[in-house]
């Protein structure tokens, strides 16, 4: 079985490569630079299928804290239309998030990837599938900033969910933190 500890060397190894790349070229590093992992997946927008969702994701923080600016389509012309953060459920799920919160806004990536409806690109798949291994350690959290049918974009925020989403009762929120503790220490 892949460790967590091992997925986040992977994705840290991906992170220390583009900052490279970055400081190799004449550019200061960004902010911006690092969202490398390509994951496509549909979500929910206003009540209606969208998408797949091009999400373009680094790494934050090893917990995870993974953050992912989401695009209608991988073209380099494409305009931001969401943004997803991917968050370990030892830090959702203790406190952090309410139960009505969580049922509300977020979802679970490991119910969302077991969909089949998540896709990883551009690496192979052993690869592959440690990054979903990793992600299935969080939970997640869509803002949905500018509509594809929108020419400029209104203001308004809308909380776009996964495909499938499924609320949790208080003993699911609870047990989806105990088994991401209880991987982190094993070191899976």
């Amino acid at each position: 079985m892949v460790t967590l500890a091992g997925c986040v060397f992977v994705l840290g190894a991906w992170v220390a490569q583009d900052s490279k790349e970055s400081a190799a070229s004449s550019q200061p590093a960004t902010p911006a630079d690092g969202h490398t992992i390509h994951v496509t997946a549909p979500h929910v927008v206003a009540g209606k299928v969208m998408g797949p969702y091009h999400h373009y994701c680094k790494v934050l923080s090893p917990e995870p804290v993974i953050e992912c600016l989401c695009y209608s389509s991988s073209d380099p012309g494409a305009r931001l239309e969401q943004v997803e953060y991917i968050i370990s459920k030892s830090i959702t799920r203790t406190g952090a998030v309410s139960l009505a919160e969580w049922n509300q806004n977020w979802h679970d990536h490991k119910q969302e990837i077991a969909t089949g409806r998540v896709q990883v690109h551009d690496l192979p798949p052993d690869k592959a599938k440690e990054v979903a291994d990793l992600v299935s350690t969080t939970d997640g959290i869509i803002f949905h900033m500018w509509s594809h049918d929108d020419k400029v974009p209104s203001g308004s925020v809308i909380i776009a969910q996964s495909v499938g989403h499924v609320n949790l009762t208080q003993a699911e929120l609870k047990q989806g933190a105990q088994e991401s503790a209880a991987a982190k220490a094993s070191g899976k």
